[in-house]
């Protein structure tokens, strides 16, 4: 019998982020020891189903399914119990020992699925079903980040329904109230999808309704003429930040475009900041990462303002991307801890915390009081 672990890496998914999940994985995967541990692909498709198999990162980006294996995670407590869909019945497969979610934006990063491996109670890469919620609703994480006095930029926040039936008063809501430049943000979701900097009041309808798109609610927010920072964070109870790096974008504002496809952003490690400066960016990190319960991993996106020097969170991800280009591995890397050393720290931190849930009491008896 072998003692390798069987290890899920899940990537895809029903987002506007699946094509950035597939990157992500690739690089995963690349640094997954083959001799310590039994990998298992999972796959899932942009309608939703999960699938498994040979090279199912290929396959995903080819939309090229027929070689694959539709699977399933039963969300009961049967000790990682993953099953084929064969004939309408269940066959079994593996047995999970852990799951490294590679999946940004809805349906991966937002609870959604933290929430299925916990009622199927086994160990994953990551935060839990309360940080990953607050952490990509972009709207209630200002409230949690202002309610432990950590600054965020003004915003506004309005529905897909406010903005479809009344557009006008929006508008006249947010000139009222928030000077030009604004970005509109969908409030769920990630990679700079459905993000527009807005000038004009033609611009801002059309920012409206563009991020109304991608999610019910729809986040304006102030502009500020910034420095774009970032930090990367580690751990569980007492985590630790990577030094802060740089990211001067190819375009106007850090878009999808100039994150993964022109390769002409430039991301600055370290950052160019004074130790007073960079101290409080990584203090202040690790502060947001506690505010929302983090757990494993997260990066932290920051704005200093130049014309004032005011540091903002901007937000915070739970599911950093993976890729070659990433930020998130590129700061540990700086900081000392190379590529597969952090993936094998993520591995135990989860490991760690399945234990700590594991500790965890869900029976009440009356008769001990």
């Amino acid at each position: 019998m072998s003692d390798k672990k069987n290890i899920a890496v899940i990537f895809g998914g029903r987002s506007g982020e699946h094509e950035v999940s597939l990157m992500s994985a690739r690089s995963v995967l690349s640094v997954l020891d083959p001799a310590k541990y039994n990998i298992i692909e999972i796959g899932i498709t942009q309608s939703g189903i999960w699938l498994t198999g040979e090279h199912v990162v290929d396959a995903m980006e080819a939309k090229s399914f027929d070689h694959l294996l539709p699977v399933a995670l039963l969300p009961a407590p049967l000790g990682g119990q993953l099953y084929v869909i064969k004939d309408l019945q269940l066959v079994p497969l593996a047995k999970i020992d852990m799951v490294f979610p590679v999946l940004h934006g809805t349906f991966g990063e937002d609870g959604a699925i933290q929430g299925l491996f916990e009622l199927a109670d086994v160990a994953y890469v990551g935060c839990g079903v309360l940080a990953s919620a607050v952490g990509m609703d972009k709207s209630l994480f200002k409230d949690v980040m202002r309610a432990h006095q950590i600054p965020v930029v003004d915003s506004m926040l309005f529905t897909r329904y406010h903005i479809h039936t009344g557009i006008n008063e929006i508008m006249n809501a947010v000139e009222k109230s928030i000077p030009y430049p604004v970005f509109i943000k969908p409030v769920n979701m990630g990679s700079s999808v459905g993000i527009t900097k807005c000038s004009t009041r033609s611009s801002l309808m059309e920012g409206l309704m563009d991020a109304a798109r991608f999610d019910r609610r729809v986040l304006v927010e102030r502009g500020v003429n910034a420095r774009e920072l970032e930090v990367s964070v580690l751990g569980n109870e007492d985590p630790i930040a990577s030094i802060a790096g740089e990211v001067i974008p190819s375009a106007e504002f850090y878009t999808y475009d100039a994150k993964y496809r022109d390769n002409a952003s430039k991301l600055i490690i370290p950052a160019d900041l004074d130790d007073e400066t960079s101290a409080k960016i990584r203090r202040t990190a690790i502060n947001a990462f506690k505010a929302i319960d983090g757990a494993g991993m997260a990066r932290v996106d920051f704005l200093l303002d130049r014309e004032n020097g005011e540091l903002y969170v901007s937000e915070i991800n739970t599911i950093p991307g993976f890729t070659s280009i990433s930020m998130y591995s590129k700061l540990w890397e700086a900081s000392g801890i190379s590529y597969s050393e952090l993936v094998s720290r993520l591995i135990d931190f989860a490991e760690e915390r399945k234990l700590t849930r594991d500790a965890t009491e869900h029976v009440f008896d009356r008769s001990k009081g």
